[in-house]
């Protein structure tokens, strides 16, 4: 067991295989072989869920059994990922551009079929009047829980303003709905409203999304025009064009759609989760494999507003193509003006065109949710080999090996809690945990990785 620069803990084993600890102990990411041979590597997002990665196949998979397959497909002998997406009993597919930059592989964000010029200069430009619009939100329990952070306007002068706030709300929907314990989540959010104050997502922070919705919005109207043509270089369209543009009069902006763990400019990890905001501000260096962000809003308890936080190019490209893909979605709302949204002119309401690779893309796969499982299972194994050797490795390091103790103790912590045991002997297992929540006679110990719940002083749930 050794540290890194941070001073974290870290394992290398035999066989290539490694694990690697937060400042409190979780485990951050693991490298290792599965039962079949493979080389996997797994890292563990601020949720709980985990990115899987063997080959040229990627997965993700939550606490809930949610995620997405991803395997390739080719096209004009170019590389596509088909992604098969499991959400609430309903599997879809989205599709990404495959391709190399700065020596890792990225996906970027494939529409599947394109509006017409007229439609994407409507959705542009201003409209011609300011719109009222209800979202009908109010009782719904998700909203309720982040009236803290975001607030919708009332009016909508463009476009680019009301899909805004259609991202982030789909981003924070979607993070309610996969908190495994919506309990904990509400008196979070409740404590954080409770301290009074402006609402986190404040008109300045919107506004500079809604620029950067402008700039999507034309990249994909340049992309339909080029993919007509030729097929679409991600390298001059996507993700590197805005690293390399980026500047302090031409700032690019990133809403996270999944759960993060980053490390500050002093090294010191912090979390940003679903719907918090970062803005890159200068161009990325040319052999650089993460960007320096700033936080530009965020919510209490996770990375402070301003902080500069080091992000993976893989994890800025996932924001990018959550940003895409809820932008898509709500231009469907706007072309058929639901909920009283203005119609777009005559010129401007034809159907989208397919892709000129979706005739070849293939469906989701109908078996995703069984493979979500077995995914986790297989990665469940190969973590608990990894780890094993690393606890092995801990007899005769003194101190390192105390401090790398709990994240052992936190990974072998899941055979030993049972429902009906006390707090004295979850803490015994697991240590103290990060957060309590209490609920009358619900307690919630929320750990890095786990939710241990507590009725009238017994174990009732484990998640």
């Amino acid at each position: 067991m050794s540290r890194d620069a941070h001073g974290r803990n870290e394992f290398h084993g035999a066989n290539g295989h490694e694990a690697h600890y937060g400042r409190d102990g979780h485990v951050r990411e693991v490298r290792g072989r599965d039962s079949h041979g493979r080389e996997v590597g797994i890292r563990h997002d601020a949720r709980g869920g985990r990115s899987i990665e063997h080959g040229d196949h990627r997965v993700y998979v939550n606490r809930a059994g949610h995620g997405y397959v991803d395997r390739r497909f080719g096209y004009h002998g170019h590389e596509y990922a088909a992604r098969s997406y499991y959400y609430h009993g309903r599997p879809y597919a989205v599709y990404y551009n495959h391709y190399g930059y700065h020596g890792v592989f990225l996906e970027g964000y494939a529409p599947v079929a394109y509006y017409s010029p007229a439609f994407y200069g409507w959705a542009y430009n201003p409209w011609v009047a300011p719109v009222p619009y209800a979202w009908g939100w109010a009782g719904a329990p998700w909203y309720g829980a982040y009236g803290f952070f975001f607030t919708p306007a009332p009016v909508y002068a463009t476009a680019s303003l009301w899909l805004t706030d259609y991202l982030i709300a789909q981003n924070l929907q979607a993070a309610y709905q996969e908190n495994q314990d919506a309990a904990a989540a509400a008196a979070a959010n409740a404590a954080a409203a409770a301290q009074g104050g402006p609402v986190v997502m404040t008109p300045e922070v919107k506004q500079a999304i809604a620029a950067e919705v402008q700039r999507q919005i034309a990249l994909e109207n340049a992309e339909a025009q080029t993919q007509a043509k030729t097929d679409v270089d991600p390298n001059s369209s996507g993700l590197p064009r805005m690293l390399a543009e980026a500047s302090p009069t031409n700032p690019r902006i990133f809403v996270l759609g999944a759960a993060l763990t980053v490390d500050d400019a002093t090294g010191q990890e912090c979390n940003l989760t679903e719907g918090d905001v970062l803005r890159l501000t200068g161009p990325t260096p040319a052999d650089a494999t993460s960007a320096n962000l700033q936080v530009f809003a965020s919510k209490p308890a996770e990375c402070a507003k301003g902080a500069v936080v080091a992000v993976q190019l893989t994890d800025l490209q996932e924001m990018q193509n959550n940003m895409r893909a809820n932008i898509d979605n709500g231009m469907k709302d706007l072309q058929a003006h639901k909920g009283g949204l203005p119609a777009p002119p005559a010129s401007a309401a034809a159907p989208p065109t397919p892709a000129a690779y979706a005739p070849v893309a293939p469906p989701p796969d109908p078996n995703v949710a069984s493979e979500l499982a077995q995914e986790a299972k297989d990665a469940d194994a190969t973590e608990n080999q990894v780890l094993a050797e690393a606890k092995q490795a801990e007899g005769g390091q003194g101190d390192t090996a105390a401090a790398a103790a709990p994240a052992a103790a936190a990974a072998a912590a899941p055979a030993e809690l049972s429902v009906g045991q006390t707090p004295e002997q979850v803490t015994a297992a697991l240590g103290q945990p990060k957060q309590i929540v209490k609920l009358g006679a619900k307690q919630i110990y929320v750990y890095p990785d786990m939710k241990v719940t507590f009725v009238n002083g017994k174990v009732s749930d484990i998640q």
